[in-house]
């Protein structure tokens, strides 16, 4: 019994011993890819790994990259080269065997210059003989677009409405409003397309009603990548609107006295039939008055719409320049040449250099205001000169120049006790000299304004412009005593165009470089 036992075990030991030395002589194996989806950027390079094991030479075999369908090859390598008459057309001169190791087992294909038609699944394929195995992989291409761009509409139900813009993403960002202290906001839309390279665009829009949420930001975040990108925007507290409980006892009162003014010049139209035409004449000329005064009061109203926070850029500032620690005034530096006396000056070109210097915040999009205060000192001479508005970022303004159009310099200057426009030869008639002065750029419609803010009044515009850089804040200054500061947004004054008879509608003649103000308004409705 106990030999029957011992054949028994050694039978099944030699069993054991046969099966295992067949699977040492088997040619089987696996392939495997990365557990992990590849994450690469929209444009760049990336490669799509396999290996098999145990490792094995694959210089013999036949190697097979594909999407879906085994047809749809990316890359196939058999009998030792590339099968390019394979190949989908879309990866033809951007696909290629990454094989370094392929003695090792270990194989990649490089894709170049991804695209968003690269995203999504794909499949490795290794033969040998009869016998051959599959890896699946995951590509997610990752497209980081611009943006996210915020600009505020206008006031609208009760509110201000705000808007997000971004473009050249992929795939569709996450949108999410927040206020200053990181509370979210849900968005009142969003609307998103896709352009013909399969790139996202969208927009979405917010209305906010609490006037304490001064600081609302946008940000725009990749769903698989994490990365993405905020913008915030400042909204004066001003802005907000007010119900007023006068509006209702205002519209009847005027309501009585339109209807006064109406029958007074019924019964005088009635007594002076004699002097008809003189006083249509009259009338017609006292209309168009108060329609152009009309259109520069709700111009001037919709620019501070628009208002921006302006500060100076040291970088760009002239030596002879000294900027506050705030960065919001600038003045000139004591002991400065202020005239051509050749015993002062250096050179001709000190002596006539123009001082400037440029703000912070530059722009190639959207519409803004601000307004500066100009100081000229106790005593203005006749060196005494100030030039405020916008320039392209790529003017040249070492030495001397000219600050004009010509110079891509759009500008409202101050020199021998006279307030001039660039492109008039002749000096521009204000009812008082402007010492705080809004300024509003309209970077789509080519319109740069300047309101004189001590009145309220229109000084000049330029119009019909076609921008093609990006523009900045500009300051130039010259003279003892000389300064101008940059106002904040909660301190732009309230006054109001005044849109009597009286309001100086020369300024619009005499300053306009483009259709007339009452022809052409600033500001789209």
């Amino acid at each position: 019994m106990v030999n029957s036992l011992d054949s028994s075990l050694l039978r099944d030991f030699f069993s054991i011993l046969l099966l295992q030395v067949s699977m040492w002589g088997s040619d089987s194996f696996l392939v495997i890819g990365p557990s992990e989806p590849i994450v690469a950027m929209l444009g760049t390079d990336t490669v799509l790994p396999c290996r098999v094991s145990p490792p094995l030479n694959l210089e013999s075999m036949e190697l097979r990259w594909f999407r879906s369908q085994f047809s749809e090859a990316v890359y196939v390598y058999r009998n030792g080269m590339e099968q390019a008459g394979e190949q989908l057309v879309d990866f033809k001169g951007r696909a290629e065997l990454v094989k370094d190791y392929i003695t090792e087992g270990r194989v990649a294909v490089r894709i170049y210059s991804l695209r968003i038609s690269d995203n999504g699944m794909y499949k490795c394929f290794f033969k040998k003989d009869s016998d051959f195995e599959v890896a699946t992989l995951e590509l997610k291409v990752i497209g980081l677009g611009s943006g996210p761009h915020v600009f505020m509409v206008g006031p609208e139900d009760k509110g201000i409405r705000l808007t997000c813009r971004g473009k050249g993403w992929f795939p569709q960002p996450e949108v999410q409003w927040t206020d200053a202290r990181g509370e979210k906001i849900p968005s009142l839309s969003e609307d998103e397309t896709q352009d013909d390279d399969g790139l996202f665009q969208i927009e979405a829009s917010l209305i906010v009603r609490d006037s304490s949420k001064t600081e609302v930001s946008c940000s725009m975040k990749n769903p698989f990548f994490g990365q993405g990108q905020v913008e915030t925007i400042s909204i004066p507290e001003s802005f907000f609107p007010r119900t007023s409980p006068w509006k209702i006892a205002f519209a009847g009162t005027f309501l009585i006295l339109g209807g006064f003014v109406v029958a007074v010049m019924f019964l005088a139209w009635k007594q002076q039939q004699e002097k008809r035409r003189v006083w249509e004449v009259q009338k017609e000329k006292k209309e168009e008055s108060k329609a152009k005064g009309k259109t520069v009061t709700q111009n001037w109203r919709k620019a501070k719409l628009y208002a921006a926070a302006i500060t100076l850029d040291p970088d760009s500032a002239h030596p002879n320049l000294i900027l506050s620690e705030n960065r919001k005034q600038v003045s000139l530096m004591e002991n400065v040449p202020q005239n051509c006396d050749a015993s002062v000056c250096q050179g001709q070109e000190e002596c006539e250099a123009v001082f400037s210097v440029l703000g912070r915040n530059c722009f190639n999009t959207g519409r803004h205001y601000w307004e500066v205060q100009v100081n000229m000192g106790t005593v203005a001479g006749p060196v005494n000169k100030w030039a405020v508005g916008v320039c392209s970022n790529t003017v040249r303004r070492e030495g001397w120049f000219v600050e004009g159009p010509e110079k891509n310099i759009w500008v409202v200057a101050y020199e021998k006790g006279e307030v001039k426009f660039p492109t008039s030869p002749e000096s521009l008639s204000l009812k008082q000299h402007p010492q705080r002065i809004g300024v509003f750029l309209d970077w789509e419609d080519g319109d740069v304004s300047f309101y004189n803010m001590a009145d309220g009044s229109h000084i000049c515009s330029f119009t019909g412009l076609t921008f093609y850089e990006t523009l900045c804040p500009y300051f130039s200054l010259r003279g003892t005593g000389t300064s101008v500061t940059i106002c904040s947004g909660l301190d732009y004054t309230e006054n109001c165009p005044d849109s009597s008879p009286n309001t100086s509608v020369t300024h619009l003649r005499s300053c306009d470089t483009g259709a007339p103000q009452e022809a052409k308004p600033l500001l789209l409705p």
